[in-house]
């Protein structure tokens, strides 16, 4: 039982973890986010771990990513500008711009 326990902690952590990712993935593909972006693949816009190291360590960058993310933005990866995401709340940007710098 010792030794079960905590495999059996671990696996659950994972699993748990696994599908909150999963679920800031489907957030991010219900909001056309993937039309113009990919996980570690540049399309249009910035691959999502480009994004993650280039904000990497700075306390202000999920709130600046949120605000981009509904408002849209210009000038930071090129010249191709973003456009606003009327369509995105602010909780749910919040949540994927956390997941966009989770990304490794």
């Amino acid at each position: 039982m010792k030794r079960i326990l905590p495999t059996l902690l671990a696996t659950t952590a994972l699993a748990a973890f696994s599908t909150s990712a999963m679920a800031d993935l489907a957030l991010a593909q219900s909001k056309n986010c993937m039309a113009c972006h990919q996980v570690a693949v540049k399309v249009v816009g910035p691959a999502y771990k480009d994004v993650a190291k280039k904000y990497a360590g700075d306390k202000n960058a999920a709130a600046m990513l949120a605000a981009k993310i509904m408002k849209g933005g210009s000038g930071v990866w090129g010249p191709v500008p973003m456009p606003a995401n009327p369509q995105v709340s602010e909780a749910e940007a919040k949540k994927l711009a956390a997941w966009v710098l989770s990304q490794k």
